[in-house]
């Protein structure tokens, strides 16, 4: 998704400032390994609303996160995958509209255990989960699933010159 433009940029700015370039936020989400404060938010099964912190991944133009199987937010992206991550970036903060499904490959699961372990986690692949010494004390106890977040629309409003609110949609 990094690389492609989007097919429908839509300004939300009631204040007269020009519509963001989808670079803004993707240069951002290029430019690190975690991103800083993320939030994930579910449905659950009877259709109320929830939201969990998570340590996410930009990687390939993709989200990855991890979840213990036993919490909320694995259960209910086992019922509905459409999902939302919201993250502050440096400059921007943006809401990504899309899905998450879980990631059994070995081959994607070492090469995102490789990407955390660069960026200080000491993950490591077991069967077809995470494990490690330690996570988010909300994680659950490890396995930890890994999931691949992939986003149709995001929305930014911009916190630093110059300003602005945007809407990206992108081909799925």
């Amino acid at each position: 998704m990094a690389d492609r433009a989007p097919i429908e940029t839509k300004n939300l700015d009631i204040y007269g400032n020009a519509p963001l370039p989808w670079s803004r936020p993707r240069d951002l989400f290029l430019g690190t390994i975690f991103l800083g404060t993320a939030f994930l938010g579910t449905t659950r099964p009877d259709c109320r609303p929830h939201s969990a912190g998570i340590g996410a991944l930009w990687l390939d133009g993709d989200i990855y996160f991890t979840s213990g199987p036993g919490t909320r937010k694995s259960r209910n992206l086992a019922a509905n995958p459409a999902c939302t991550i919201s993250a502050r970036l440096t400059t921007i903060d943006i809401v990504l509209e899309g899905e998450a499904v879980r990631v059994t490959d070995v081959p994607t699961l070492e090469r995102v255990a490789a990407r955390c372990r660069e960026a200080g986690w000491p993950v490591q692949v077991e069967g077809d989960a995470f494990t490690a010494p330690y996570s988010a004390p909300s994680a659950g106890p490890p396995p930890w699933h890994l999931y691949r977040f992939t986003f149709h629309t995001a929305i930014g409003n911009a916190t630093a010159e110059p300003h602005g609110a945007t809407r990206w949609r992108f081909e799925v």
